[in-house]
């Protein structure tokens, strides 16, 4: 009898599992939301996320950070960055996520919207990265772990970067859009960037070369400056 128990509530633990990782997986990937003239884009990696509102007149807002999901629908989000609400940095919020056909439906810190999949999130440079070196008079300076710190977030074929301090709640920038990834040539094509809206439609090339969770980046910034930097994924 204790057998049979013991045996029921692993299978019962393992369908709990199952039903957690594949509701996890079904959200991942990069979302689109339109209203008008206004865009909102919802990126989603295994434990990260990123929400940005822009339309043609420049970039709008931003937030992301930390979530796990559960069998329920439900899930918590811890909130990294929020260039609207910095002091909803560091804060616990719970989301709901239900699919209605090929859509998705969430609401977040009592905002509803309606998604529809842009992609499934499936590449190899999938993922949050963070920037962990940078090249300086030749030599690649490590960059320390700390507060103030700047990611890339990307799924199958969106990404977007964030420089941010998660202690302070203060938002430095970001910029994003579509990116591609062929024969060791990473490119962007900026559809909204924070800093200066006359680069949307801009398109960067950068050399690349991916090597388990280090990825060496080099080429020109969006001012021109010669760049050559390494990303960790997290």
């Amino acid at each position: 009898m204790k057998t049979l128990t013991k045996l029921f509530f692993t299978l019962l633990f393992t369908i709990v599992t199952i039903s957690r990782v594949a509701a996890q997986s079904e959200v991942l990937g990069a979302w689109k939301s339109t209203n008008g003239a206004t865009t909102s884009l919802m990126l989603v990696t295994p434990a990260y996320f990123s929400i940005t509102v822009y339309d043609t007149a420049g970039f709008k807002s931003t937030l992301g950070g930390t979530w796990s999901g559960s069998s329920d629908n439900t899930g918590i989000t811890t909130i990294e960055f929020n260039s609207a609400d910095p002091s909803q940095v560091g804060k616990q919020l719970e989301a709901t996520v239900d699919f209605e056909g090929d859509q998705l439906v969430t609401a977040l810190n009592g905002n509803k919207t309606t998604w529809t999949r842009v992609d499934n999130g499936n590449s190899e440079m999938s993922g949050v990265w963070q920037i962990t070196g940078r090249e300086t008079n030749g030599t690649m300076s490590a960059m320390k772990p700390g507060d103030r710190k700047t990611i890339k977030i990307l799924t199958g074929t969106k990404f977007q970067w964030i420089a941010m301090n998660t202690k302070t709640g203060e938002f430095f920038g970001t910029g994003g859009g579509s990116y591609t990834f062929t024969n060791g040539v990473y490119t962007e094509n900026i559809e909204f960037f924070s800093r200066d809206n006359s680069r949307v439609g801009a398109s960067l090339s950068f050399k690349g070369s991916v090597s388990g969770d280090k990825w060496d980046h080099s080429g020109k910034s969006s001012k021109g400056d010669p760049i050559h930097e390494e990303w960790t994924r997290r």
